[in-house]
């Protein structure tokens, strides 16, 4: 079935800084930044809304949520330039960048506020992790009643089985599914 976009529809972007986009990932970070690229640029050639999430944390750490968790976290020291964005994002002034302090782009931050003032009802969703941020994002998109479709060759994680996992289990139920190539299509379609 061919994707669908509402006319409303906003880019949302996860994490594609270089802190992340460092890590070891299941595909190379390098070819979801580059497709990524590629959405954002053709969202702003149709004069729709690209938004880019970044994860940061104050000097203090004091937002940093602290919970007892089954897995312990790694003690990762971050690069110098973590919370900056790839620059094969061209992020401009027309973009919205938004600096979350957990897995969702919802939860803390005024993404649903700039998205709602703008009166968009579809998202376009890509980026890294997949059953991190991404995922918790398009769980809040689809509580929020967004039209909500998820780049399945724009995002990667860690780990295959979880990445895997959210594409095969829990996208299909909150989404729709494409690759990049089926989002520009549908993009053209929708004038």
């Amino acid at each position: 079935m061919p994707t669908t976009l509402d006319p409303a529809t906003a880019l949302v972007l996860i994490d594609l800084q270089h802190g992340i986009t460092a890590l070891p990932t299941a595909h190379p970070a390098e070819q979801i930044v580059a497709r990524c690229a590629r959405l954002a640029d053709a969202f702003r050639s149709k004069d729709k809304l690209v938004t880019a999430t970044r994860v940061a944390f104050a000097r203090d750490g004091g937002d940093v949520v602290k919970t007892r968790t089954a897995a312990s976290r790694t003690d990762v020291k971050p690069v110098p330039d973590y919370g900056e964005l790839r620059s094969e994002l061209a992020l401009s002034g027309r973009d919205i960048l938004i600096t979350k302090h957990g897995w969702s782009a919802f939860y803390g931050t005024a993404l649903d506020l700039e998205l709602r003032r703008r009166k968009i009802s579809g998202v376009v969703l890509a980026g890294i992790s997949t059953s991190i941020g991404v995922e918790s994002t398009a769980r809040a998109a689809n509580e929020r009643g967004y039209e909500l479709t998820i780049v399945t060759d724009a995002v990667t994680d860690p780990d295959e089985g979880a990445h895997l996992n959210s594409l095969r289990a829990i996208f299909p139920q909150i989404a729709e599914l494409a690759t990049t190539e089926e989002v520009l299509t549908a993009l053209e379609r929708s004038g």
